[in-house]
């Protein structure tokens, strides 16, 4: 019994030093330095060589003004102690008196200590960046390299230059760590890539690249293509990070999946040529059947994603030549999705996508292939107006894969059959619940469908608009061009004004993109700057028509200022990250 006495007196005594220890630091947090100070006087009386408490404790007393007590408790821990860091402190505390020929007296004699022990470093140097005295850390550092060469501190002091704002040390010293240190690799990339990623320096991207540039010319490690490669992936440049791949491989054949990879990033980022550019390289070098299948698949996404009538009849000539060569196996499932898609949508020929699908059905798939297909085949049923087939797939998928982004787009696909038959409020429902996705994108989606509902909700009750703007975006969803631009201009005439107008000129806006008529597709951005600067909308004109004057129309001085619309005036939008980068790189902040 005594035993449990004493242990809930122990449990009880560690509790209230705990809260003790929690009080002292919402003081110090909050500036409450003479509280702050009283409490962690008393918590060094149990702890007295906590050098937390008594670093908290010394900066109290230099709040308070209170510079000779401190100056009182360091000499006193300095006798006791000997640590070289404390000899910082007291100079920092003479500094504090404005006396700074003493000052220097003890960050020199600091610096002594790491002459006569090498080890002195660390608290040293640590003590020196703690008080951003960073030109006296940098010299620790340094000391101790002369006194022990084979010492490390490069990453130490990269960051110690990048504070002084010395790009180019700091460049070169995470990149010597990087090449001397493997294991330092990804925590120097991710400062790097922190760096890349502001606008405080402008010029650190193209001090970066011409820094891996020469060390490339002057050491023919692989390491430096390696490390140029990711340079320019991190700047979206697939293109010039191809170079690099191809001349890692030629020494490296084993690095073949890399290029494989960035062909895939590349369609990701949507550079349709460069991904093009590598799997036609791909093909051309390798005999592996997945991976010929793979590239296969992707040329043949590209084409159909970018397809007109004329060119409908030779990709379906492709898509027989491919499947003839690889054959229907589970291997070649993503090549039969895809044809079953394009005939479908491409061709309007719904009967031999569904047969080709079934075919599919047979074959020997996991559940996640079985997904795959019964959501095409949903998309097909959709397409064909049998919206509550369709809606069973979906909630098949659904069930089968709850709590994965299959199962939440197969979701997000049944709340959008439940928009275009126009149940409305069974949809907004779901694009309500979906909106917290785990997936960024059909949470964008989810929002977007949601925000639509309810914008043409409020002001027409009977959602005549809308109904009208759901059957024109199901048309545009069955890739009927024609009929879809006819039904938008329509609710543009008929609802002049309202609020559906600002979304029907942005879905017109995107139509003429997809057909190359830039111009219309601008006068309609246009107009919903103008005339609906206060919607929902605008980032999305601003951030298009910038696009198309960078890529359409190569006009960037007219793209730099709609970029930058979207960064200064809509910082929440989902196009924010991208426009910035795209405005940096026209503003000349890299030369790539």
């Amino acid at each position: 019994m005594k035993r449990i006495f004493a242990l809930i007196a122990v449990l009880f005594s560690l509790a209230a030093f705990a809260q003790n220890e929690q009080l002292a630091q919402n003081y110090f947090d909050k500036g409450e330095f003479e509280k702050a100070k009283v409490s962690y006087q008393e918590l060094l009386k149990n702890q007295p060589s906590n050098s937390i408490y008594f670093q908290r404790l010394i900066e109290s007393f230099q709040q308070l003004q209170q510079l000779e007590e401190a100056e009182r408790l360091l000499r006193e821990r300095f006798d006791r102690y000997k640590q070289g860091g404390l000899l910082v402190e007291i100079g920092y505390n003479y500094q504090l008196k404005k006396d700074e020929s003493k000052a220097k007296k003890y960050y020199e004699d600091a610096l002594d200590r790491i002459k006569q022990n090498v080890g002195e470093v660390y608290s040293v140097a640590s003590t020196f960046e703690k008080r951003s005295l960073l030109d006296y850390s940098l010299r620790a550092y340094k000391l101790a390299l002369e006194k022990e060469p084979k010492m490390n501190f490069n990453y130490q002091m990269a960051l110690l230059y990048g504070q002084q704002g010395n790009t180019e040390m700091m460049i070169n010293t995470f990149l010597d760590e990087a090449f001397t240190n493997p294991n330092s690799g990804i925590v120097v990339q991710n400062q790097l890539s922190r760096f890349m990623n502001e606008d405080a320096d402008t010029n650190f991207n193209e001090t970066l690249r011409k820094a891996l540039l020469l060390r490339a010319q002057k050491n023919q490690d692989i390491f430096w293509n390696q490390y140029l490669s990711w340079f320019y992936v991190q700047q979206k440049e697939y293109g010039k990070a191809f170079i690099q791949e191809k001349a890692i491989y030629k020494r490296n054949p084993e690095t073949f999946f890399n290029i494989v990879n960035l062909a895939e990033l590349a369609v990701q980022e949507n550079d349709s040529e460069t991904a093009k550019e590598i799997f036609g390289w791909v093909l051309e070098n390798t005999t592996d059947i997945d991976l010929r299948v793979k590239a296969n698949y992707y040329l043949m996404e590209m084409r159909v994603k970018s397809a007109t009538d004329k060119d409908n009849a030779l990709i379906e000539g492709d898509f027989k030549k491919l499947m003839d060569e690889f054959g229907l196996n589970p291997f070649t499932l993503d090549l039969q999705i895809l044809q079953a898609h394009f005939v479908t949508f491409n061709m309007k020929n719904p009967e031999l996508g569904k047969t080709l699908l079934k075919e599919a059905l047979q074959l020997q798939l996991n559940k996640y292939q079985q997904s795959d297909v019964k959501m095409e085949l949903a998309d097909i049923l959709l397409y064909e107006e049998k919206f509550n087939q369709a809606l069973i797939y979906y909630s098949q998928i659904e069930d089968d894969l709850k709590n994965d982004a299959v199962g939440h787009e197969a979701s997000l696909k049944s709340a959008r059959t439940s928009y275009f038959k126009g149940d409305f409020t069974w949809a907004q429902a779901q694009f309500k619940t979906l909106k917290s996705a785990s997936t960024q994108l059909i949470a964008n989606d989810a929002l977007e469908y949601f925000l639509l509902i309810s914008d043409n909700t409020v002001e027409d009750s009977t959602q005549t608009a809308l109904k009208k703007f759901a059957r024109a975006d199901y048309l545009l969803y069955q890739n009927k061009i024609k009929e879809s631009e006819a039904a938008f201009q329509a609710i543009l005439q008929e609802f002049k004004g309202q609020p559906i107008e600002g979304v029907a000129l942005l879905r017109l806006g995107r139509i003429y993109e997809k057909t190359g008529d830039y111009n219309t597709a601008l006068t309609l951005y246009k107009s919903i700057i103008d005339n609906h600067a206060d919607g929902i909308y605008v980032d999305e004109a601003l951030y298009f028509s910038a696009d198309i004057y960078n890529y359409n129309l190569k006009d960037p001085e007219k793209a730099k200022p709609l970029y930058e619309k979207v960064i200064f005036e809509h910082q929440d939008s989902i196009y924010f990250v991208e426009a910035r980068k795209k405005y940096r790189t026209l503003r000349g902040d890299t030369n790539l």
